[in-house]
């Protein structure tokens, strides 16, 4: 049986990437493609109508009458289909309504319809039939993959099925691939993060674990949870690790003193607004983006959008090394829609591109404009320095004094499972590494308005009983690492270290 699945599996990823080269090799023009079919959808719903789609003729006359927008923006319309009315952002009513937490306006309800469902899925089974055909390996397809994911459970409204994107792509798993999916349905449908773990730990039993797929915090506690368990035999086996949602290198160092060695990495890029991009060669650094998978692709220098400067541009005119703001026009029905992640390009032939953060997180409390990007790097940078030091997770915040003997400075909020031996030099060290990755942090550092970085030292388990104590443990959720308030840091005071 292994060796029919393992001759029909590399068949079908010759196919595959053959057919994604095509797409590489003319990204603009299947870019072109896919935005007069959008308009052409367009122009049947009230988004359309309301918005002289029939009077596009060009992504000049589009940037002219669509207006980049945030989810609120959109909320009357996603109300108006909540009703269950046809016909508003895109043609018919939409398959599902995926729902993910906002920040200002509550949950938020994003639509996947009949034609970008295929883009969650068939992005996501590219995934690894990139990683199979590149690599050579296969060994994952001989054993149980574990998807670490929301709840599978929808309700319905309105002939609307609503849940957790990782809920909803469950209920598309290829036939092929069920009888070796984990966790079973009654499993997953499980709200308890800790019991869900605990249960699906329990349903392994003897059976040998190749993969395992989610969020890097959740699959380190789900480790955690079987090791504490006394069953790292169980983890032997697993030879693919498919991560995304945050940033991996903070992580990578404890999961890789967790895992076998001989375990293979892959990264993706999806979210509940679209599946943007993939890790298409384990070697190659950044990740492919998806240019003919039902969005057009639009995008906004950093700078410039933090100056309210929205000067879009398509993905013809972007370059190497600049952080944009991405926004995204979809079979979806989103128009101009601000999916609120930066992305730096790395390669423009191939597109690849990096996550540096998101537009809302970032420090400027002090004119700096630090990135998490630059966060992110600082602390690996430091990491590297004190082998030692095992990071379990982090969140940075402005320390503003109001003691004038005191300098303000950035608080870096930490939970080790082991600290660096020298936290006064640890300090120092992710200072001086921001101070080369941004030069205005270097400028308040040299001329004394901001201190060297605080560092607080919180409890191991300080950022899960935090989310658990906000409702937000498990599933897609995760701790921003950067914040331009003291709102989190505030919130893991308790947690701190005495």
């Amino acid at each position: 049986m292994f060796l029919i699945k393992k001759i029909l599996a590399k068949m079908i990823a010759v196919w595959v990437v053959q057919k994604q080269k095509r797409y590489t090799s003319h990204p603009i023009k299947y870019q072109q493609k896919i935005f007069r079919k959008l308009i052409q959808k367009g122009r049947k719903t009230q988004f359309g109508q309301d918005h002289h789609f029939g009077k596009i003729q060009n992504y000049q006359d589009f940037k002219k009458y669509v207006p980049i927008v945030h989810y609120e923006s959109i909320i009357p319309y996603i109300q108006q289909i909540k009703n269950g009315q046809p016909n508003v952002l895109w043609p018919g009513k939409p398959l599902y309504l995926a729902k993910t937490s906002g920040t200002t306006a509550g949950d938020k309800y994003i639509p996947i319809t009949k034609a970008s469902i295929k883009n969650h899925i068939g992005c996501a089974r590219n995934a690894l039939l990139y990683y199979l055909h590149y690599s050579g390996k296969i060994d994952f397809l001989k054993g149980k993959m574990i998807f670490l994911s929301g709840s599978p459970s929808l309700e319905k409204k309105n002939n609307i099925f609503i849940g957790r994107l990782s809920g909803i792509v469950q209920h598309h798993v290829p036939i092929y691939l069920r009888k070796d999916h984990m966790p079973c349905y009654a499993t997953n449908c499980i709200e308890d993060w800790e019991k869900k773990l605990d249960k699906i730990s329990d349903e392994i039993g003897t059976d040998k674990m190749t993969l395992i797929a989610g969020i890097p915090p959740w699959i380190q506690m789900f480790l955690d949870r079987i090791l504490a368990k006394g069953s790292k035999e169980k983890l032997r086996y697993l030879c693919l690790l498919v991560h995304g949602g945050v940033s991996f290198h903070p992580y990578e160092k404890k999961l890789r003193n967790t895992l076998p060695q001989a375990i293979s990495m892959l990264e993706t890029y999806p979210a509940s607004e679209g599946f943007i991009a993939f890790q298409d060669q384990t070697d190659v650094p950044g990740l492919l983006l998806q240019v003919n998978s039902g969005i057009f692709y639009e995008f906004i220098d950093l700078e410039n959008f933090r100056l309210n400067n929205n000067k879009r541009i398509p993905l013809s005119a972007v370059v190497k090394g600049v952080h944009y703001a991405i926004i995204l026009n979809s079979n979806a029905g989103l128009w101009g829609y601000l999916l609120g992640d930066t992305v730096k390009f790395i390669s423009l032939n191939p597109y690849r591109i990096i996550v540096t953060g998101r537009t809302k997180h970032f420090i400027s409390a002090f004119g700096e404009h630090v990135i998490v990007e630059e966060i992110e790097q600082s602390m690996l940078y430091a990491l590297k320095k004190f082998p030692e030091a095992n990071l379990i997770e982090f969140t940075v915040a402005p320390y503003v004094s109001k003691d004038t003997n005191i300098k303000s400075c950035h608080e870096w909020c930490i939970a080790f499972a082991q600290q660096p031996h020298d936290l006064d030099q640890f300090s120092s060290t992710l200072s001086v590494h921001l101070q080369t990755l941004n030069s205005y942090y270097h400028d308040l550092i040299k001329d004394k308005i901001l201190d060297h970085p605080k560092i607080t030292l919180l409890q191991p388990d300080a950022f899960l009983l935090y989310m658990k104590q906000k409702g937000k443990l498990g599933g897609q959720n995760k701790v921003p690492r950067v914040a331009n308030d003291r709102t989190i840091a505030e919130d893991l005071w308790p947690y701190r270290l005495k």
